[in-house]
């Protein structure tokens, strides 16, 4: 292996980019970044049956989307694919089986799974038993030559050591170790199909490409002493690895799950919605691992400057909706309005509300705006007609001097002319109602709001009721009063 810093992200073209696929990618993408490393995309596809003809795409594609780039992948390296990579497996297979520490297996998976399930009667761990147990090299041969006989294809195992004890120091957990008798015993390197195993293909990729350093997801932890048995066989050099912690959805307080529809988890469904890569990015930095101090807003050029793999965090990470959707309103905030625009406009023009008020609307929403998609929502009450009040909504307008400040402002903003109909001369009028009726604060500005939009909530009420229009506006007003 060279001493250059060389990490890669192995996604398997199975579906979208999940949050958990991304944030393996991103915490590569930085380790490579902020040592001067290279970064490797390569894809295992050797799951046939899982297999998704867009997987790939989506894969790179959100990668991409969220600000990241790398330095091999399958569109610049020929045999970057499993798939495109079986001569090589083969070949190692082969010298495996040459040596002995591999053989071919011909038990069917009908035999594996009564075994499994006896064991599991007996209370017994399910693993595999050595189906040439006692045989002799004659009735192992005859045993495989009637296997043949019958059409079963074999499958071809690796010798596992049950004595060996399998140790390395990981960057996350620290000193970890497992003993061979816990591996449920010889295991498959090559499938019927003749395609290899993931166990076995990654170690052989990881070599030949050069791999120093692993880090991936705390789920691959039982993958890693049969990859190092691997290792060993071969006599190569072992990379290091780190993994890391789970990511808990706050919601539920469990593992996130792609099986959990309640909440957003593919990169494609947040792109969708309309928030913006780089506070996508920014939070998935925080899903297990900080910089420390409070700041919690960077650039990808700062996460990148301050990566530290040793500060990846050893408890679960926490997967907070509210927390992203705060952030990314933190970054549309901070965003050039045109750029908001931009954001906002397929979503404007989907249901035909990209009109000559498109420009002033989101910039009336956008200190309030979480992802762009939520334009919709907010402005209904321009497109939509006065909604129907709510229990809050209610409660407002019951107050004794409610009608007494929606009549005043009515007064004095109707007699105000369609060219004089702007944001800064409606704004004194509040102060005119207030000098006239005595009521202040919320008793005043909160009636004049529901009267006139519907809500107690919303963007500046005075800038909302320009856009709204004088004619509107009265049209409101004099229904409320009826």
């Amino acid at each position: 292996m060279t001493d250059k810093i060389r990490v890669r992200y192995a996604p398997s073209p199975t579906g979208l980019l999940h949050i958990g696929n991304a944030r393996t990618a991103l915490f590569n993408y930085l380790f490579a970044r902020h040592f001067g490393g290279t970064f490797i995309i390569r894809i295992e596809d050797t799951d046939r049956k899982r297999h998704v003809e867009d997987g790939e795409r989506s894969q790179l594609d959100n990668l991409r989307w969220l600000g990241m780039d790398w330095d091999e992948s399958p569109e610049t390296h020929e045999m970057y694919r499993q798939s495109e990579r079986l001569d090589i497996y083969h070949q190692y297979i082969d010298q495996l089986l040459a040596e002995d520490k591999a053989y071919y297996s011909y038990m069917t998976q009908e035999e594996l799974e009564a075994i499994h399930e006896r064991q599991e009667a007996l209370k017994i761990a399910p693993h595999y038993e050595y189906e040439y147990k006692g045989m002799s090299d004659d009735e192992v041969k005859s045993y495989q030559e009637k296997r043949k006989s019958l059409g079963i294809i074999p499958t071809v195992r690796v010798r596992v050591n049950d004595s060996a004890v399998y140790e390395w120091d990981d960057i996350v957990k620290g000193k970890t170790s497992f003993e061979g008798s816990n591996l449920g015993g010889d295991w498959v390197i090559q499938k019927a199909d003749g395609y290899p195993t993931y166990n076995f293909a990654v170690v052989v990729d990881d070599h030949l490409m050069d791999i120093t350093h692993v880090l991936r997801g705390d789920d691959h932890i039982a993958n890693t002493p049969k990859q190092l048995g691997i290792y060993e066989a071969f006599g190569w050099k072992v990379p290091r690895f780190a993994h890391m912690t789970l990511i808990i959805n706050t919601e539920t307080g469990k593992k996130l799950s792609k099986r959990d529809t309640n909440t957003l988890q593919f990169i494609e469904d947040y792109r969708l919605k309309g928030y913006l890569p780089e506070a996508i990015f920014n939070f998935i930095a925080f899903l297990g691992w900080n910089p420390g101090g409070e700041e919690e807003i960077f650039s990808l050029d700062e996460l990148v400057k301050l990566f530290d793999p040793e500060r990846l965090s050893k408890a679960p990470a926490s997967f907070d909706q509210k927390k992203l959707d705060w952030l990314d309103g933190e970054y549309i905030k901070k965003s050039e309005l045109s750029d908001v625009v931009a954001l906002c406009k397929p979503f404007l023009e989907a249901a035909n509300r990209f009109d000559e008020h498109a420009e002033a609307l989101v910039k009336l929403y956008q200190p309030q705006l979480k992802f762009a998609e939520e334009i919709i929502q907010l402005t209904n009450f321009f497109y939509e007609g006065y909604p129907e009040l709510g229990e809050a909504e209610k409660a407002v307008m019951s107050e004794e001097t409610a009608m007494i400040a929606v009549k005043s402002f009515y007064k004095h903003i109707s007699v105000m002319s369609e060219v004089d109909f702007k944001a800064d001369n409606i704004m004194p009028l509040f102060k005119e109602v207030q000098n006239e009726t005595g009521i202040k604060g919320k008793l005043l500005w909160m009636p004049i709001r529901v009267a006139t939009t519907g809500y107690t909530h919303g963007p500046q009420l005075h800038e909302a009721l320009e856009i709204l229009g004088r004619d509107e506006v009265i049209k409101r007003l004099e229904n409320t009063l009826k």
